[in-house]
């Protein structure tokens, strides 16, 4: 194990994975929903700069190398994992999400049947794009969530008319309900462009990679 601080940060993002999830069994909303962002966020920062540092400082390894695509996929599919907890089986979220686990495990099965020649599936510019929207993407769906508690919160205890008056704009705003619904419902269907986006991406990554390896896959 070579603890330089490019692989500590991708050992902490990796630890940091599960607890996107976990969050959400020990605490309130929306504090759970607060931490789930903040760690994904933070992780996914980490996903920069452990790159960077290492190839600036010249302490890339093979440790840092096997780690940093494992890393990303357990953020990315635990998140994803929460989302669905969270949205419910929504078809604008289950189907680009089926589509991401599809690719993540069909490439992962790749990668362990080539063996020592894995190396052809190296990570590609497109690759590195689709890690990066399905991040943001992510974040921002957190985003949502946390909007919608918001309005929850607004909400509770207005009877109907009085949510209607203010919709209507016959009654104040007093306690920005309207502002937080247009940011509840930006966050939702940004979040969800982003991650047919990325799930778009995913797919032709994938098909990248499969073709890349059928020299090895003829008998």
């Amino acid at each position: 194990m070579i603890w330089t601080i490019p692989n500590i940060l991708t050992v902490v993002r990796l630890l940091a994975a599960p607890l996107v999830i976990l969050v959400f069994l020990v605490l309130p909303h929306p504090y759970a929903d607060w931490i789930a962002l903040v760690l994904f966020v933070g992780a996914a920062m980490t996903d920069w700069f452990d790159g960077y540092l290492a190839r600036a400082w010249g302490q890339q390894t093979k440790l840092g190398t096997m780690l940093d695509p494992i890393a990303d996929k357990a953020m990315v599919v635990v998140a994803l994992a929460a989302l669905l907890a969270l949205v419910g089986m929504d078809a604008l979220l289950v189907i680009p999400t089926a589509l991401i686990l599809f690719r993540e495990v069909f490439v992962s099965g790749l990668r362990e049947f080539l063996g020592d020649t894995a190396g052809t599936l190296k990570v590609t510019r497109l690759a590195k794009w689709k890690t990066t929207v399905q991040m943001v993407a992510i974040s921002v769906l957190f985003l949502h969530g946390i909007f919608e508690h918001k309005v929850g919160m607004v909400t509770f205890g207005m009877d109907q008319n009085l949510i209607n008056g203010v919709l209507n704009g016959d009654v104040e705003d007093l306690y920005g309900l309207l502002a937080n619904l247009r940011a509840m419902a930006f966050a939702w269907w940004a979040g969800i462009a982003l991650i047919w986006l990325a799930a778009i991406l995913t797919v032709m990554t994938g098909w990248d990679y499969f073709q890349k390896s059928l020299p090895y896959l003829k008998d």
